[in-house]
């Protein structure tokens, strides 16, 4: 799967109106768990972000999203009906107390915050994603993207990437890894089989490791390869959770499975 040429077309980076009346409130919650619980993070910080803020094109929602399913699922419904969590001023502050050196995964749940400022969608608030990358200055926090690569939220990822954030791309497919590799902006993981546990590689040849601690005893308090921003390998991550078999379906259409 290559990316549509839709998705790449403008440089401009649309203007910032006025937003209308109803978006003048805060749009996106925010929870900062101090200590997750999680066994594939082990015990590191972690965000959840309301579900508003995930794309309009990520194809996962309602079709085989870990998170909308299990224990997550409970806890991220609070959060996107504001019964749980903050702004994003609480959330900084909270990273800002950070030790430095830190180990923390933004969004066990929910992506990056979208710009609302713009009828266009799924353009991803890249001043509020710089103010989370220079609040992370001297801790190693990382997270995921399902938002499209077009050029605005490129030069967003990538500059947030640059001061030390690790934005990474999440790739369907191992043809879209090839294809998001090639635009030489972020890290790059990708989706895989249910079952897949051991290394294999790209149709462009990219070497594809997969995650740690989907195959062996550690966590991501222990690994921490999804925080290597400048790294030359795609990290995959087998389907799971309740919601695997329909990722399975979906990577058989793509003819990635």
């Amino acid at each position: 799967m290559t990316i549509p040429s839709q998705v790449l077309e403008g440089t401009r980076t649309p203007a910032k109106a006025a937003p209308p009346p109803d978006t003048q409130k805060e749009q996106f919650t925010f929870h900062f768990t101090r200590i997750s619980r999680n066994t594939k993070t082990g015990p590191i910080p972690v965000t959840t972000t309301s579900a508003n803020s995930c794309p309009t094109t990520c194809r996962l929602k309602g079709n085989g999203c870990y998170a909308e399913g299990g224990p997550l699922a409970l806890h991220w419904r609070a959060v996107s009906d504001r019964r749980r969590g903050g702004s994003f001023h609480e959330l900084l502050r909270r990273i800002r107390e950070l030790p430095r050196d830190t180990l923390w995964r933004h969004n066990q749940a929910g992506d990056l915050a979208r710009e609302l400022a713009t009828t266009e969608p799924d353009l991803i608030d890249d001043v509020q994603l710089t103010r989370l990358a220079v609040a992370n200055r001297g801790r190693r926090g990382f997270t995921y993207t399902h938002y499209p690569p077009n050029l605005h939220n490129q030069l967003a990822i990538s500059a947030a990437n640059r001061l030390g954030f690790a934005v990474n791309l999440s790739a369907e497919t191992l043809q879209q890894a090839d294809a998001y590799a090639e635009l030489r902006v972020a890290p790059v993981v990708v989706m895989l089989p249910i079952g897949q546990r051991s290394s294999l590689t790209t149709p462009a040849g990219r070497r594809v490791v997969v995650c740690p601690a989907t195959i062996s005893d550690t966590d991501c308090s222990r690994c921490g390869l999804c925080q290597r921003r400048f790294r030359s390998f795609v990290i995959g991550f087998p389907a799971h959770g309740s919601g695997a078999r329909r990722i399975e379906a979906l990577l058989r259409e793509e003819g990635a499975a």
